[in-house]
């Protein structure tokens, strides 16, 4: 169904964040208003106030949706200061997440007239459109870098909380796996400072957080710059505070229509860490894993089939 942009007033301070804080597309819309006409300032605020269905869609998408043309759409993004669509979408994301909770997303998604089918294929949709935005757009540069960091590291501590544990469990262990010292500890925040507050400028910090970003997570990266440590980041926009704090970053999209994430993309970042890791310092890799051969052969971590058995319970 075609939305229409019907006269009303316009609002320029918009909702606000948990945060409380009006998003860096609100600031943006109520600074260039004056140089928006009516219509344009409508649409705007039209995209913005249903910014759970416009976020995911391209500039001819939303074009059809408000029945204008994909100029005016590229136009009225220019007048908020942006070069272009792809960075206006990334902060309407950014402005969507900002305001998502766990209800919200559902609540939306429930609206909408799919199928249980409906609903799992469009899920692998947005995981696959988020895979390949990340191999179009990464950086690779600093996932060298980031390597290189790791291996002049004494220690390398990784935090990420809630859902984001699971990602820096994972990234930890395959650091441990290749030599380096590495720990993505549990606990609540007493546990988060004490392990912070023990690093020194020859240790590295990752952190791992997404869009309005937990507190916990940014004030370690706060806490650990004002020590001198080294402070890398996996975030989902470079406006978050994580980008923000961090010495470097790179951005893997979480963009889902579920009530979660989706953490296919930053699982492949950290996998794409863990490759490079590997490869700055091949021989190094080969050392740490050659041990390990021959437990993958003949080691009792695995279960093996008893002999004369045919698999049959």
């Amino acid at each position: 169904m075609k939305n229409s942009l019907q006269e009303k007033p316009i609002a320029v301070d918009g909702s606000r964040g948990s945060d409380g804080k009006p998003s860096v597309l609100e600031t943006r819309f109520a600074k260039a208003q004056s140089g928006l006409t009516p219509r344009r300032q409508r649409l705007v605020r039209a995209i913005l106030d249903a910014a759970d269905e416009t976020c995911f869609l391209s500039s001819r998408e939303l074009a059809k949706r408000y029945s204008v043309d994909a100029t005016t759409i590229l136009r009225a993004t220019q007048v908020l200061g942006y070069q272009s669509y792809a960075d206006f979408a990334a902060d309407l994301r950014h402005h969507f997440v900002s305001r998502l909770t766990p209800y919200s997303a559902l609540k939306a998604a429930t609206r909408e007239k799919r199928s249980v089918t409906d609903h799992i294929d469009h899920a692998l949709e947005k995981a696959l459109d988020n895979l390949n935005t990340l191999n179009s757009e990464l950086d690779r540069q600093r996932i060298i870098d980031a390597a290189k960091l790791i291996k002049r590291s004494r220690r390398v501590l990784v935090i990420g909380l809630d859902f984001a544990t699971a990602l820096a469990n994972y990234l930890a262990y395959g650091l441990l796996g290749l030599g380096f010292d590495a720990e993505a500890p549990a606990g609540g925040t007493g546990t988060l400072q004490h392990k912070v507050k023990i690093l020194t400028s020859k240790d590295l910090l990752v952190v791992i957080s997404f869009g309005q970003c937990l507190r916990d997570t940014v004030e370690a990266v706060q806490q650990a710059k004002k020590m001198g440590v080294s402070t890398f980041g996996i975030t989902d926009s470079d406006t978050t505070p994580i980008a923000r704090y961090c010495d470097s970053h790179i951005v893997a999209s979480v963009v889902s229509p579920s009530f979660l994430n989706s953490y296919v993309a930053p699982t492949a970042a950290i996998n794409a860490i863990h490759v490079a890791c590997s490869h700055v310092d091949p021989k190094r890799a080969l050392n740490r894993l050659r041990p390990t051969d021959r437990e993958y052969a003949s080691g009792s971590r695995w279960y093996r089939e008893p002999k004369g058995s045919n698999g049959n319970l």
